[in-house]
Parts: structure tokens; sequence; C-alpha cells
């Protein structure tokens, strides 16, 4: 006897359309014939641990080989071809960054949890833009859910604060100046810069490590650069609390209305992270808005062991804090945190029947499109709510815990290293050091980290960055895949020795060349 139970649809051909074509490229049954190809060839991505740095290839050699790859049927519906697929997808894998390979240490792009992938894979299949609830409902209810599940590790009160998504740390900290502009100066968005003639020039404080969005913001929002009031650093990267009081009164007397101060929570260039509670002290004192940068560092919020790093968050107005860095979900996904959810609103301001109702029930309120830029907005809160879900807080807190203690490690190789030095203690999982044979002169020594830099990347084994660190470049690694060991790093150092020897190799032929020609 045959157990009874749901049955799964039996799958049929899509239905001719009015004109009597039948839409081939549809068809769903194409659609499990093209995942099953395209999940094969992920998973030897992903089983693949060999070390893959960046493998560049010239823009013209790569548009000859993508259309290749195109039907040159131009009057009909192309065939369905699977191999025309596989290798579409080898020739997307191979071309990017490989974050999930342990010789990948070069930027915030985080290596993924696969499960976020596959829901990733659901929501551009259902394609449910997440902005307003009736078209995204689950979408909207968890970005909730997440809210407060984080929210925990911040520590505002449940009824008071507000979280939306946004497309990105960029336009996360770009929303949140505006609120805060338009909270101080409330005529702004109807009236422009004109309704503040005579007054103090808005103007927003930064550290001067700050990332480059905070300061592209000002130029967007219409106060200028020269209205970026820049904070001095000290030995350790962050905001010297010594020159915060003296450096906005030297502001007000230019005529300067301060009225953000944006502070960093996981700097890109080290991942340094400003004394927030001592910053927020000041901001509490000048009626100022207290804006923190986490893109990166806020997801050691998640961590016993390093939330410390964040001390004083809950004293903040607003926080943004990418979870595509370092909670491992593809990107974009970043939350933006107000503490006050009134405030949350202040950001933008019109009106537009076609979305927005015109009497509020238990649906809109929960819509978003009011409290970002995006009308149209990816449901990006899907994956990492599905891998909270599924499991919990310790699988986040436990990978960035060791990425993090792996740092330190690594830290402690480069100074037993002669050749080497080290710019900085690493706060969290970003690590900036040098390259220093005895060969080298002083005047050269930035000249050489740029070079090296460019070296190791072109020999494709490992992909590292590079920072200019109190005005000199140096070799920058970000720890995200918890993959990569101390072994690895050792590796790399080996790797950085061998170009090395190449270049001193080449100064010398070069000297003794010029040698014999005189």
């Amino acid at each position: 006897m045959t157990p009874s139970g749901p049955q799964e649809p039996e799958l049929s051909a899509p239905p001719a359309d009015p004109g009597g074509l039948t839409l081939k490229p549809f068809d769903v049954r194409l659609f499990r014939e093209s995942s099953e190809t395209t999940v094969a060839k992920l998973e030897k991505h992903l089983a693949d641990l060999s070390l893959k740095g960046l493998s560049l290839t010239e823009p013209a050699v790569l548009s000859r080989a993508a259309r290749a790859l195109m039907t040159t049927e131009r009057e009909h519906i192309a065939g369905y071809d699977e191999d025309r697929l596989a290798a579409i997808i080898d020739l997307y894998v191979k071309t990017g960054i490989q974050v999930h390979s342990p010789g990948y240490m070069g930027r915030q792009f985080s290596s993924t949890v696969p499960l976020a992938g596959v829901i990733d894979f659901v929501s551009s299949v259902v394609n449910q833009p997440s902005s307003f609830y009736e078209a995204g409902q689950l979408p909207n209810v968890v970005e909730k859910i997440m809210a407060d599940e984080l929210n925990r590790f911040i520590g505002w009160p449940a009824d008071s604060f507000a979280m939306v998504t946004t497309s990105g740390g960029s336009l996360a900290n770009l929303t949140a100046m505006l609120a805060a502009r338009n909270d101080r100066f409330p005529g702004f968005w109807s009236e422009g810069s004109a309704a503040y003639l005579g007054q103090a020039r808005p103007a927003i404080a930064v550290g001067d490590d700050v990332h480059y969005s905070v300061s592209r913001t000002a130029g967007v929002m219409g106060i200028g650069e020269a209205q970026i009031v820049r904070l001095p650093l000290n030995a350790a990267q962050q905001i010297d609390m010594d020159a915060v009081r003296p450096a906005l009164d030297a502001a007000e007397r230019r005529g300067l209305g301060v009225f953000c101060l944006v502070a960093s929570a996981g700097t890109t260039s080290v991942g340094a992270f400003d004394p927030i509670d001592r910053l927020a002290e000041v901001a509490r004192e000048r009626d100022i808005w207290l804006h923190v940068d986490g893109a990166h560092g806020a997801s050691l919020l998640v961590s016993d062991q390093l939330r410390h790093r964040l001390k004083g968050i809950e004293l903040a107005d607003s926080l943004t804090w990418d979870a595509h860095k370092m909670m491992f979900t593809p990107a974009p996904c970043t939350l933006l945190f107000y503490r006050e959810k009134d405030k949350s609103r202040r950001a933008f301001r019109q009106r537009a029947s076609y979305v927005f109702d015109e009497d509020p029930d238990v649906y809109t309120a929960m819509d978003s499109g009011g409290k970002t830029i995006e009308c149209t907005k990816r449901p990006m809160i899907m994956p990492l709510w599905v891998v909270w879900a599924m499991y919990g807080r310790a699988l986040f807190a436990e990978k960035i815990e060791y990425l993090c203690r792996l740092t330190r490690d690594v830290h402690r190789v480069l100074q037993a290293e002669p050749d080497f030095e080290t710019t900085h203690y690493p706060e969290s999982n970003i690590l900036c050091f040098r390259y220093r044979p005895g060969w080298v002169r002083e005047e050269d020594v930035h000249r050489l980290q740029v070079t090296v830099r460019d070296r190791v990347k072109s020999r494709g084994t490992f992909f590292i960055s590079k920072v200019d660190v109190a005005g000199v470049a140096a070799l920058r690694v970000v720890m995200m895949n918890h993959l990569i060991t101390e072994e690895h790093f050792r590796m790399l150092l080996d790797e950085i020795r061998a170009v090395g020897e190449e270049l001193c190799g080449n100064r010398q032929n070069d000297q003794q060349r010029v040698g014999g020609r005189r």
C-alpha cells in the first residue's frame, strides 16, 4: 500500500502565450536542470581548499571570452545549452576574488556561510522586494526580529529603537547623517541651505582615518568637504580625545555648526576602534548627534570576549553594521540602527501616493520605504536571519573570535621576524605591517611595499592589500576566512621574501649594468 501524504506537483511545460509562443526559458523543468548544474559547480568550488589569490585577466581578453559564450541566435529564443551555462559559471567563479580560499587575506568581503548563499538564491527566484510589507512580508517581519536579537548586544530599551536595512555601509552612513542633519536643521530638507544663511554652517566631525563614504556624504548632502572637521589620531590610530574639544572649539570659531560626530568601530585601514564612551560624553555636552560607523567592527558585539571594543555603544544615536563583513552573509546586507525610533523617519520626507498609504494600518507600519533611499530593495535580511535561526549566535561569535585571535597570533609571528615590522597592535582581524629587509633604503620603504603587494598579487597564490599608515605604505591582511591558519600566514611571508629576493637581484643587476657602462 502506498503511503499517503503530500505529493509533489507534476512538472509540466509552461502554457503558450496568446500569440502561440512557448517561453521555454520559464519552463520549471529547466529551472531544476540549470540549478543542479549550478549547485554541482559551486560544490566543487567550495570543496577546493587550495591557495588562490587573485588572477587578473585583461578586460579585453575577458570580454572576448564572455562574448564567445553568448548565443549567436538573433531571431528566435535559443535552446537551453547546459555546456554553455557550465562554462559561464566556471568563468564567473575563477575571475573574481576567491573569498573561500586560505590565500584570500586582502579585503573585508567575507567568505560566506553556504546556507546564506542558498537563501540568497531563493530570494532571487521569488523576487520579493522588501521596502514594503505587502511585497515582502516575511523579510519585513524578520527584519524586526533580527533588530530585536542584535539590540540585545547594543543595549537600547526594547520599545524605543529602530533598525532598517540598506544596500551597503556607505548608504547607511549617508542615511544616518541625513537624519542627523534634519534633526538639527529641520528646514534644510524643504528649503535647503538658504534657510540658514547667516547662521553657523552645517558641519560634521570625523576621525582623520574615517571611511571615504563619510567624506563623500558631505558632498552628496551639499555640506561640502570644507565643512568636515577632521579630528587628529593617536598612536593607536584612534581619535585622540585630547584633541577633540580643541578641534570643535576651533570649528566653532570658523563659523561651523557641527551637528554630527562620526566615530569608527573598526576603521578600514587598521581596524581601530574609537573611544565611543568618551566621544559620547563630548557629543552630549555639545548637543551633537553621535553616529558610529561600525560597518566592520560592530559584529564584535555578538562576542562576549570582544564586545568591550565597543564600550559605550548604547550612548550612540545611530550605528552602521555590515552583516556582509563579519557576519559572513552575501553582500550587500547592512543594518542601520537608531537609538530613538522617531528619528529614523527624519532622513527622508516626501509623499508618493503610489507607495505611501493614506491610512496607515498594522501592515504599513512594517514598511521601511519611508526610512531608506531605496524604493526597491533586496530582502537582504533573509540570509542573515536564516543562518541565525538555524545555528544561533555561537556560530558567528566563534568564527569572529577565531579570526581576531589568529590576527593577534600572526602579529606575534611578525614581531619575531627581523625583516618585518608591524604598524599597530590589532584590535580586530585587520593587521598592517611592512617588509623591511636590510638592503632597502629608508626612502624606498614606501615604494617597496607597493611593489611587493603588486608582485604577490600577480603571482596568484595570495591576495593581500595595502594602505598608507602615517603617510607610508604598509601591507595589509584582513582575516575573513576561518580556514586560514598561522601556517598559511608564514607561507605568505615566504612569498613576500621571495618577491624581495627577486627585487634585490634585479636592483643589483641594474647597478652592475650601470657600472659596466661607466
